[in-house]
């Protein structure tokens, strides 16, 4: 029996305000002294009342907007009741029949093109706090810092059919949010959370199978392998004749398997009601245009502009639009450098490298458009090699020093002296022989050999571009 599988997910993002949702707490830090960033309000003490962050709502209206949202204009919060040691008040304040949005979409590319994901509802809730395991005192210690942190949840509709869907739909997802600048998006300090809910049924059947739920994974691609264990584990128990069970799992990223952690709750056991403390209100027309007109251009709309606008391919447009700084980095370098191809390649190959080998992003680097360009200049100008000018480049971010400086300073200016290459080009070619005979007899390759013996000899700083035209005229003439 072939199976299809189903996969819905929701995505807690942390939201990056300077206060808590409700209070006037400094919002959460990772790495805080445990318990340092709480009040009366976000540790539920009899008597506090809740204030809502305007803040926290025009970004859940943003992150509505930007998927594509009906926004809600009655605006109303409700209690989900339940009991953790790390949720103080007994409930947690949330929304659940008005969410700040509904009804959206998220594109993402597939073989064929793409696929629209939709995109159920994103409500505004509050955090709750976090649970520390402590081995040697055989207990557990409880933070209150991340309590009342302000959170949307982006809950999607099931339409994903496979785990790499699910990892394309978070990384486009991710990167429409981090451009909205409405949060770090940081899975490993917790600010991007995710739970999957799969299941699997027949092919070609309508009704959706039992689902499971999955919890603990840091990251996309643990997202991804513990999906496809748990679809794995699914399609065993139901070809061997038994039944799935509704219910949350955790992932072991260590053993690479899920384990129980709790029968799987229905909105029904939370026992919403409506937040007596908070008064609903409404949002006006002009309200949400004004979030509207404050939008970023969304990545994938730079995208399609940069492939028409810079006749960049699909490939080098998407590395660029993959990080809005380096995007907005190209733009700037564009403006200087009439060649956006070139642009491209160097910002996409050279500096990239550079990024992951420093283990940083390009806002932490310091690099001017007017450098970039002035060094793509100066290979494509033949003043320094292209090996020679990703040092630079190199040296360009360690230090505050001038392409020009660099240059000057270490000699790296290539020799384009006619005379001085001619000469290299005889003791080479009188050297090697065997490569000329190769040449000769159509073994064209051994031109490059030649090449790269020149430029040994003149230790890089020979023009490749020279060296070239001056051997091809010798074998010309032969």
């Amino acid at each position: 029996m072939e199976f299809e599988t189903v996969i819905g997910l929701e995505v807690h993002l942390q939201l990056n305000t300077e206060t808590k949702i409700f209070c006037g707490c400094r919002n959460h830090q990772f790495g805080s002294e445990p318990n340092t960033h709480v009040c009366p309000v976000c540790l539920g003490l009899p008597g506090s009342l809740p204030v809502l962050n305007r803040k926290v709502l025009l970004s859940g209206i943003k992150v509505g907007l930007a998927l594509g949202c009906e926004i809600n204009t009655f605006v109303k919060f409700d209690r989900k009741n339940y009991y953790y040691p790390d949720l103080p008040k007994g409930y947690q304040i949330s929304q659940f029949d008005f969410p700040i949005a509904k009804k959206g979409f998220l594109n993402i590319k597939v073989d064929d093109g793409e696929k629209r994901i939709g995109i159920t509802r994103a409500h505004l809730e509050e955090d709750a706090g976090k649970l520390i395991h402590d081995d040697e005192l055989n207990a557990s210690l409880v933070d209150y810092n991340r309590t009342g942190t302000p959170l949307v949840e982006i809950v999607s509709e099931p339409d994903m059919r496979s785990a790499q869907e699910a990892y394309d739909y978070l990384t486009a997802l991710k990167l429409t949010l981090t451009y909205l600048g409405v949060s770090d998006c940081d899975m490993e300090k917790g600010s991007l959370r995710c739970d999957a809910n799969v299941s699997i049924r027949p092919a070609g059947q309508a009704a959706l199978g039992t689902k499971t739920e999955l919890k603990n994974m840091n990251s996309f691609s643990a997202v991804k392998r513990a999906i496809e264990y748990e679809v794995d584990r699914q399609t065993r128990i139901v070809i061997s004749g038994g039944k799935v069970v509704q219910e949350t799992l955790l992932w072991d990223e260590a053993k690479g398997t899920t384990h129980t952690m709790r029968s799987k709750e229905e909105a029904h056991d939370y026992r919403y009601f409506p937040e007596p403390d908070l008064v609903p209100f409404t949002l006006t027309d002009s309200d949400i245009n004004a979030v509207f007109k404050e939008l970023p251009e969304l990545p994938y709309v730079k995208l399609f502009r940069f492939k028409k606008q810079y006749g960049l391919n699909d490939y080098d447009a998407f590395i660029l639009i993959s990080d809005r700084s380096i995007a907005d980095f190209f733009e700037k370098c564009a403006v200087l450098y009439s060649d956006a191809k070139k642009i491209a390649n160097w910002l996409n190959g050279p500096l990239m490298k550079e990024l992951n080998g420093r283990k940083k992003s390009f806002s932490q680097l310091s690099l001017s458009s007017e450098e970039m360009t002035g060094l793509i200049r100066k290979v494509e100008e033949g003043v320094v090699s292209n090996l020679v000018g990703k040092d630079i480049l190199t040296t360009l971010l360690d230090t505050a020093k001038s392409v020009n400086a660099i240059i000057e300073e270490q000699g790296l200016a290539q020799v384009s002296d006619d005379a001085a290459l001619i000469r290299v080009v005889d003791e080479v070619m009188a050297a090697n022989p065997k490569a000329i005979a190769e040449i000769k007899s159509g073994k064209t390759s051994a031109m490059g050999f030649l090449v790269g013996q020149a430029m040994k000899k003149m230790n890089g700083k020979a023009n490749p571009k020279k060296l070239g035209e001056i051997l091809k005229g010798r074998f010309e003439n032969v």
